[in-house]
């Protein structure tokens, strides 16, 4: 790589690793994981950083390696067995009393629900709601048709509104 491009990497890194930080933690629910996702993808992308037809936009390419990863790392067996856990211990009990109930308590029960989705739904629910990407823009991160996008996203939702309202069902009935 010349001199010229790596400067251009390291400046694309400086500004967007918050952006792609995020974007890997929804995918990954854990701050770890996503740290060790985004760095896989940039490791990835400097390989590649000369091969890309217009440096100034790779920011399809280096989401499209994460979620190509994060595909990977589901499908790994030890993946699926380690659980990690980001509950921390001054969070409110659950199930406290009604007016102590913050949007943000139905963001985090949301988003527990998200991650529940398999990977290829989560990314899209991902990529379209959390990134605010266009069906187009995620279906060329995904490397897949708009009209699986669609699909993939309307099969989500629904899984989504199932989940949160059997969730609901369950609160009524405490």
């Amino acid at each position: 790589m010349t001199d010229t491009a790596e400067a251009e990497f390291c400046e694309y890194v400086a500004a967007r690793q918050h952006a792609l930080l995020r974007t890997a933690y929804l995918l990954t629910g854990n701050q770890h994981n996503a740290e060790d996702l985004l760095q896989t993808a940039l490791a990835k992308a400097y390989l590649a950083w000369h091969k890309l037809e217009d440096s100034r936009q790779p920011e399809a390419y280096i989401r499209k390696i994460m979620v190509n990863e994060y595909a990977g790392w589901w499908r790994r067996a030890w993946r699926r067995n380690e659980h990690t856990t980001d509950e921390l211990p001054e969070r409110p009990p659950a199930g406290g009393h009604p007016s102590q109930h913050t949007a943000y308590d139905d963001r985090d029960a949301l988003w527990q629900v998200v991650k529940t989705l398999p990977p290829r739904q989560r990314a899209t629910v991902v990529l379209r709601y959390y990134e605010d990407l266009t069906e187009a823009e995620t279906a060329q991160v995904l490397g897949c048709s708009i009209g699986t996008v669609k699909s993939q996203t309307s099969r989500a939702l629904a899984q989504l509104r199932d989940r949160v309202n059997n969730f609901h069902g369950m609160e009524a009935t405490r």
